[in-house]
């Protein structure tokens, strides 16, 4: 390097304190490091920047700027060497349990925190929102998540929680601007409580001019003293629909407690790290030992690291001398990209570069025509000189920065753009470039440095080469990016496409420029690409038709879109798929901008007359609220009140526990997997030599190390290791154990297998046209369904298909096994759904009795039915390691690992014939389900039996036979997942409805409305239905919900809208509360009351974050008559709670809370005579007596649910104990020309009987709502056609994030209800499945929206449209002039294979 002088160690604060850091590890992420210290409340969801639970803040003082910034940033991703002079705080930083910080504290007793694994992420991100501004707008809030995902909670009680920070907006009588700003109410205007509806901002007044205090609905109005209406709880009551309302009176109860925010209390950047980014020390740093800013030059101590040196120069010329001295040496700034590709494509880098503290690479200089933007200026930066230049400058001079303004709003999240820069996004040279295209289009020019002072231009136009390849020489660097004012009558835009609107790579980018003259003639244009070729691209063609012709011209438009598709037309099996519809976006992106730049010229057009229906969805930009609504709780003092989860500060403090935060026992090993690459593949041999020669491993295992039995499974058709065969893509063949897991992973992909391909079969439409099914079949048969359908009016045949649904728990499947050294005893720490099952499988493998080994689970990170019995496998490899070496093994997947290796939601086909009558009543039905079940039975007959008991979903048909079988393919062996097979039945009933509706030319809810069961009806599976409430809430929410006003608001706003269609759909559902095997009915407890009072449960089941534990913990302090506080729940194990049912089908808090009850129940009548002989003393005396008395404290629970019982064969007998209903209206936007869409509004119903606890099962509603709608939208699982997963993380596989929920999003519970047959604990509900389907009603909605677009333009047949809804299949199913200008034909499709697949 230039400078002489170097430093080899890093200095940075964390939490406020100092700490150095010699020799550091150059692999080692922020991430690692923290975890290391002890501080695990920062976790690991994904190591590639996509889902925020690794989110903390990183604060530097910027000597560019002069001023400090906080940065929320992805630790997953940040190099540890990064680090040096900033200041990191994490979660545990801000406060703990005892004392929590004001963000902890609202998000935890708001109900934001269900699982709790992504809770710190979210704390981070909004504290850092907080630093960087203490009085927030409501939008500034929703945005601050835009990197944070949550598979709970559904968001919106995390943005309900976070909101409460924003002083004025969250106010019922305060505005939000479009631009994110809050206008307060008048000062003269009472202050209301901060829920909606406080009586003091009722506008009726009494005669005197105070508030109104007799409204008849027991609000008293506002107090004179200026608090709010009711003194015990300060709650507020609206007048009309809100006197009954008990969500909105605890939510104002918890409000009223919060402890102010108060931004001055806040950790302090620390002084000295000022002076060290200056680069002057104000003291001796001889004398005092003030360690001084120089350069770094770290090489690494480990000659196994992938990086051997480490480079930080602080001038432009010691970086070009780094780069002179190795040319091959990997530039970092964000390290977005060489993080994601260390870790997914282990890429090494040995040589790296830091270059974000060059101060040269950062400077802004604004010049007459043009602005040049320093290389590594941060994107956060970038978007607020954007801003600036925007606010500053006459518009017609700043098109091109309007432009990339936009594109940054979509552009990764926050914590990615507050590290990534504009050089990486450049040099990376991207085929799809979010900045790239725009910057091409702007006529930017990258500016090159090299050594000696030398700088060159190069137009973007010429800089891209080639796939990743650019025409920067190894020399060079991007020293800056020079961006031109635009003129008078020149017009920019951006456009983008993903699969998810915020935090999404693009599927196609594009930036259009186009310059007319006075007489609109072009004088110039540039139209650039991303996502349509290996590079950035400009459509030559169409820009050289377009200049010289006139901009407004109809046959220029029609010219330029046909030159637009035939220039960038793809092939059908291009990398990354959808050619059809990158050709369409390619062309309906020219077609938003004719109509944007004709309107900005001033040109009378047809299309310039729709530009507002081609710029951004105006329904996103609404800010998303949401409404509770459920009755009080009156004959009960804990059971049913809306207590916040338990454990949820001790998440958003970081404290709680996940099995990865455990410490490591003393010569502890990791436990990394050998993973098959191939679908179906003969095994030839297992060479584990090349890994065990390197340092730091100890065992590789196989097959042939299985002490015991070496299969599993309920059919046992499963092996813990193959012997033979592999069966799937990504299948564990070897095991290897090491000292950590950087050297066990590397060791991993060391083992040599030798395979013999077979043919395998991935599809379930292929495992169903060559027969590859399991032998078993479920049938119901009821009625004659073939002398039905010869007398009806209508009989119509088709197919239904929904597709795979990852669980993507934040918490990825982890096991520990620790030996307890004496003979064959072992403690496992599992994140499992199944205790019990993994106890068994494990002692199984090593054939020992199952009494020896205990289970032991805290919590998890969740679960979602993915760790019901996947997870047992996983816990069988690090028991068997420990077997094997004595040792304690450990073992938690990577996000990729994960999706490879476990078993996803079973995507399902439906082949149907149903014959109806001319009004749409349902006559008969003939339908074949068929699962992909993988390569292995796991639980797909279970899944299948829901799937074909849930066929009818709310209609009675007369006659029907559903048929249903498992197709054996060779895929991951599909699972448990919430809803399990009913969702997908009713899928399927409800796609066919939908294609009745369509013939007949009427709206699917007349059909579903005529056909809807009645009570006492029978159902296809010889099932009464007593309390059936689904007509009713069918009714009653329409009304509330105004469906009948909003459809003919929506039909009037489609006749009127040619481009944007809006989309109404209202489904019923029921599902059935059981467990399908019967002997899975039960559950159990032991209750312990110590001599202190204080009460110890344990039960059969776990917690996944559904607030279990807080729902026994309510029975047992309501059955013992003591206050919540005294009753603790400490962990599920195999040893308190034995053959235990897994946690799962929505039956848990039945089955354990009946046995919670019993046991304590015994308890409360042991101790009545102690406590009636003492009627006046405290709990902890009366426990002391009745203990000193030799009276037992403790007690065994048990419960098996009465009289259930099918079978199948007779089709007799009870299958569900009782049935969860429920109904949801659901509004959407949908954009034609993109696929692109906003949920507008979505109002659910539930039947969720006398609820053990409101507020817990309005969030379970709520986050599987979000579920059900990622996975009917959004949420695409793909395979390549050779057999290996395609969608491995959150890069590619998209759940629904803060921005996808609806923007008014309503709940309300069923109130006032008798219940003739429901013998539930409390007569509770399940809870946990039954809403999913629900979220299937945006996909219905959308398919309304379709239909519009479609009869528009005349198309009268029949729907077919497949789940997911992705924007890909909306966009071509609004079949217009410019789909079918993309079409590929059939004949340019032979022989060819598509990149991925659906399976």
């Amino acid at each position: 390097m230039a400078s002489t002088l170097t430093r080899d160690n890093i200095l940075f604060y964390l939490n406020g304190a100092r700490v150095v850091v010699s020799a550091p590890d150059l692999d080692q992420t922020l991430l690692q490091y923290l975890r290391s210290t002890g501080l695990t409340g920062t976790k690991l969801g994904c190591g590639e920047g996509g889902c925020g639970a690794c989110t903390v803040m990183v604060s530097r003082y910027d000597t560019i700027e002069q001023r400090i910034i906080h940065a929320s940033v992805n630790a997953c991703l940040c190099p540890l060497y990064t680090m040096d002079g900033k200041h990191v705080i994490t979660v545990e930083g801000l406060g703990t349990m005892k004392n929590p910080h004001p963000v902890q504290e609202r998000i935890a007793l708001l109900h934001g925190s269900q699982c709790g694994f992504c809770t710190p992420g979210f704390v981070m991100s909004l504290y850092t929102l907080l630093r960087n501004n203490p009085n927030p707008s409501e939008l500034e809030i929703e945005e601050c998540f835009d990197g944070n995902l949550c598979r709970c909670t559904g968001y919106r009680p995390i943005l309900d929680a976070a909101k409460t920070f924003a002083e004025d907006a969250w106010k019922p009588s305060s505005t939000v601007n479009v631009d994110g700003t809050a206008t307060a109410m008048p000062a003269k205007e009472p202050n209301g409580c901060g829920i909606d509806g406080c009586c003091r901002l009722k506008p009726e007044s009494k005669a005197d001019g105070g508030p109104d205090q007799s409204n008849g609905n027991g609000c008293c109005g506002a107090k004179q003293d200026g608090k709010c209406c009711r003194e015990d709880s300060a709650v507020c009551v609206d007048g009309d629909d809100k006197a009954d309302n008990e969500a909105e009176r605890e939510k104002a109860a918890v409000i009223a407690k919060f402890q102010k925010y108060d931004g001055s209390s806040e950790l302090i950047f620390p002084p000295f790290l000022i002076r060290y980014a200056k680069g002057n020390p104000a003291i001796n740093s001889k004398d005092d030992d003030e360690i001084q800013r120089l350069p770094l030059s770290i090489a690494s101590q480990n000659p196994a690291s992938w990086c051997q040196h480490f480079y930080r120069p602080l001038t432009l010329d010691e970086l070009l001398a780094v780069i002179e001295q190795h040319p091959q040496a990997k530039l970092v700034a964000g390290n977005s990209e060489v993080g994601v590709e260390m870790r997914l494509k282990k890429s090494k880098f040995p040589v790296q570069v830091y270059i974000n503290d060059v101060a040269e690479l950062q400077v802004i200089e604004e010049c007459s025509d043009k602005v040049i933007f320093g290389a590594n200026i941060s994107l956060e930066r970038f978007a607020r000189t954007l801003d600036a230049l925007v606010q500053t400058h006459a518009p017609e001079r700043t098109q091109s920065f309007a432009a990339l303004r936009e594109n940054l709003r979509f552009f990764a999240g926050n914590q990615i753009r507050n590290v990534a820069t504009i050089a990486g996004n450049i040099a990376t040279a991207s085929p799809i470039s979010d900045l790239n295209p725009v910057f091409m289009a702007a006529k930017a020019s990258v500016i090159l440095a090299s050594a000696h002072g030398k700088r060159r231009t190069v137009p973007m136009s010429e800089f891209f080469l080639g796939y990743r390849r650019t025409a920067m020489l190894p020399s060079e660097v991007i020293y800056g990016v020079s961006v031109p004012f635009t003129a008078k009558g020149e017009i920019v835009r951006a456009f983008k496409q993903a699969k998810r609107r915020d935090d999404d790579i693009a599927i196609v980018t594009c930036g259009l420029r186009v310059l007319v003259d006075d007489s609109n003639k072009v004088v110039d244009a540039s139209f650039a690409y991303g996502g349509m070729a290996p590079t950035t691209v400009l459509a030559a063609r169409a820009t050289g038709c377009a200049v010289g012709g006139v901009w407004g011209d109809s046959e220029l438009l029609d010219l330029l879109m046909r030159e637009t598709q035939a220039e960038l037309r793809l092939d059908y099996a291009v990398p990354g798929g959808m050619a059809e519809y990158r050709t369409t976006l390619a062309v309906s992106f020219v077609y938003k901008f004719w109509a944007i730049s004709c309107r900005a010229l001033g040109i009378d057009s047809v299309e310039a007359s729709m530009a507002d229906q081609m710029e951004d969805d105006a329904a996103e930009r609404v800010l998303c609220k949401g409404k509770q609504e459920y009755a009080s709780v009156t004959d009960r003092a804990i059971v049913g009140k809306g207590v916040a989860h338990l454990s949820a500060l001790r998440q958003t403090t970081g404290e709680a526990r996940y099995i990865d935060d455990m410490p490591a026992v003393a010569g502890e090993l990791y436990l990394a997997l050998v993973l098959s690459p191939h679908a179906h593949a003969r095994i030839l041999s297992i060479d584990s030599e090349p890994a065990l020669k390197i340092a730091g491993v100890h065992r590789v295992l196989t097959a042939k190390d299985v002490p015991g039995t070496n299969c599993w499974n309920i059919f046992h058709d499963e092996e813990i290791l193959p012997s033979e065969e592999v069966h799937y893509s990504g299948q564990p063949v070897a095991l290897v154990l090491a000292d950590n897991q950087r050297i066990a992973q590397e060791a991993a992909r060391a083992v040599k297998v030798d395979y013999e391909p077979l043919p395998a079969v991935l599809t379930v439409r292929d495992a169903v046209d060559q027969n590859a099914l399991f032998a078993e079949e479920r049938v119901l048969r009821n009625g004659d369904v073939d002398h039905e359908l010869a007398h009806s009016d209508h009989v119509l045949s088709g197919e239904s298909y929904c597709g795979a649904q990852e669980h993507f728990y934040l918490e990825t499947m982890a096991s520990i096994t620790v030996p307890k050294g004496e003979g064959d005893e072992y403690d496992i720490y599992a994140s499992t759904q199944n205790p019990t099952e993994t106890q068994m499988v494990c002692a199984e493998t090593l054939g020992v009795p199952a009494s020896q080994i205990v289970c032991h689970v805290k919590r998890m990170g969740g679960g979602f039915g993915g760790k019901e019995s996947r997870s047992v496998l996983l816990a069988a490899f690090t028991t068997l390691g420990a077997y094997h070496t004595n040792r304690s093994v450990r073992i938690m997947l990577d996000r990729d690992e994960d999706m490879r290796t476990s078993g996803q939601r079973h995507p399902f086909l439906g082949r149907w014939t149903v014959g109806f009558s001319h009004d749409g009543k349902l006559q008969a039905l003939r339908m074949q389900v068929f699962s992909n079940g993988g390569f292995s039975h796991d639980l797909s007959m279970g899944v299948l039996e829901r799937a074909v008991s849930h066929v009818d979903n709310c209609y009675r048909i007369p006659a029907t036979e559903i048929i249903g079988r498992v197709c054996r393919t060779n895929t991951q062996s599909n699972t448990a997942f919430r809803s399990f097979g009913g969702c997908q039945g009713m899928f399927l009933l409800e796609s066919m409805l939908c294609e009745i509706a369509d013939k007949l030319g009427k709206h699917v809810e007349e059909i579903r409305a005529l056909n809807m069961y009645r009570k006492n009806d029978v159902t296809p599976f010889s099932q009464t239905l007593d309390d059936w409430n689904v007509p009713r809430m069918w009714e009653q929410l329409g009304d509330s919900a105004q469906y009948a006003e909003r459809r003919r608001a929506v039909d009037e706003f489609n006749s009127k809208s040619r481009f944007r269609k809006r989309g109404l759909a209202q489904v019923p559902t029921k599902f059935g509360i059981s467990f399908g095997v019967k002997h899975l009915n039960q559950g159990m407890s032991l209750v312990h009351v110590y001599m202190d009072g204080s009460v110890l449960v344990a039960h059969g089941g776990t917690e996944m974050g559904q607030g279990l534990h807080t729902k026994m913990a309510q029975i047992a302090a309501e059955t013992l008559d003591l206050p919540l506080s005294s009753i603790f729940i400490s962990e599920t194990a195999t040893n308190t709670a034995a053959n235990t049912s897994p946690t799962a089908a929505s039956a848990s808090s039945d089955l354990n809370g009946y046995a919670v009850y019993n046991a304590c129940k015994e308890l409360a009548d042991r101790l009545r005579p102690y406590r009636e002989r003492m009627p006046e003393e405290p709990f902890s005396k009366i426990a002391r007596v009745a203990y000193l008395d030799r009276c037992s404290l403790t007690a065994a629970g048990h419960y098996a649910t009465p009289d259930i019982g099918f079978d199948w064969q007779k089709n007799e007998g009870l299958l569900y104990f009782y049935f969860t209903q429920g109904v949801a209206i659901a509004e959407v936007e949908l954009d034609t020309l993109t696929g692109t869409h906003t949920t507008v509004r979505v109002d659910i119903m539930m039947d969720v009987g006398k609820s053990l606890n409101k507020a817990l099962d309005i969030g379970q509603i709520e986050g599987a709502f979000a579920q059900g709608q990622g996975w009917t939208t959004s949420e695409e699982f793909l395979y390549f056609p050779s057999g290996p997963l395609f969608t491995q993380g959150p890069g590619n596989y998209k759940i629904p994030s803060a921005l996808d929920i609806p923007r008014d999003f309503r709940v309300s519970l069923l109130e006032n209800v008798e219940y003739n047959t429901l013998k539930t604990i409390y007569s509770s509900k399940g809870i946990g499945e039954p809403p999913l389907f629900l979220g299937s009603s945006v996909f219905f909605a959308l398919r309304d929206a379709v239909m519009a677009a479609r009869k528009q333009r005349g198309i009268q047949s029949p729907l077919h449209m497949e789940s997911p809804a992705t924007p890909e299949i909306l966009r071509l199913a609004c079949v217009d002039e410019i789909v079918e200008l993309a079409r590929i034909p059939e004949t340019m499709k032979e022989g060819k294979v598509p990149f991925v697949v659906r399976i």
